[in-house]
């Protein structure tokens, strides 16, 4: 058994030894300590891999600047599974599927239901049909990491105002519901797990400058699969990182 340490990036915010990206070269992030696995989204246009121990799987959008996931490793995975088997859900490059020995680790970019009720609509299905992929994986004895921005905050500690938004995407009821589906599932959010009473916030709005206020959402998460629940080392939301409107969040778990 051994540490996996994971970090998860809804954009790109660094310049590390092992990994340069195009988009932000320039933004400084002290990462936990040779993490295993480096995970993040958002109009993924061209990267650059610095060390060749790092294996990476990049699934760009077919529309450029829109969306796209991709995975670094320093272990090659077993298999990468590219989507989740749907064409419904996987036009826009939402999801990697990264199969190792000792677990299988998801890469998402769930969909944002905030252009209108069908999109919500799509959001919903798109959490109940990742639902049941991931399920399969766990019936199969599997143990499961997800991670990626959820797009919404499932509870009131995880929104700064959550009266004023309770109507808003991101924070209704019907998706709090669905995302509600994860944790009966068996699923576990690893930062409220260790972390059940702290307000922190992983994505803030640009426009409003709401950073500069602490007005945000809790939108980026890992969740682990049951049989890793008491091998969680940690979970943290790092929120004093700039150069995004979200920050980066990391889990260390025992695999």
């Amino acid at each position: 058994m051994k540490l996996l340490s994971l970090l998860f990036a809804a954009s790109v915010f660094a310049q590390s030894p092992n990994l340069t990206t195009l988009a932000n070269p320039a933004i400084p992030f002290t990462r936990p300590a040779k993490p295993y696995v480096i995970l993040r989204r958002d109009s993924i246009e061209a990267v650059i891999v610095d060390n060749s121990a790092v294996n990476d799987a990049v699934l760009p959008n077919h529309r450029a600047g829109y969306s796209g996931v991709a995975t670094f490793s320093r272990q090659m995975p077993k298999a990468v599974v590219v989507g989740l088997g749907d064409p419904t859900f996987d036009a826009d490059g939402r999801t990697i599927i990264t199969e190792y020995d000792r677990f299988v680790l998801f890469n998402i970019y769930f969909p944002n239901g905030g252009r209108g009720p069908e999109y919500v609509t799509h959001k919903i299905a798109f959490y109940r049909h990742f639902l049941k992929v991931a399920q399969g994986y766990m019936q199969q004895g599997r143990s499961v990491i997800v991670t990626g921005d959820v797009n919404t905050s499932y509870a009131e500690i995880d929104i700064a105002r959550p009266k004023e938004n309770s109507n808003k995407s991101g924070f209704m009821p019907v998706e709090r519901e669905a995302m509600g589906e994860f944790y009966t599932a068996g699923l576990i959010d690893t930062f409220r797990l260790l972390h059940p009473d702290a307000v922190k916030y992983t994505w803030w709005d640009q426009v409003s400058r709401a950073r500069e206020r602490n007005v945000g959402w809790r939108l980026d998460y890992f969740f682990v699969s049951p049989d890793l629940k008491d091998k969680i080392v940690d979970a943290q939301i790092h929120d004093d990182v700039m150069g995004s409107d979200h920050c980066p969040i990391s889990l260390t778990v025992k695999v």
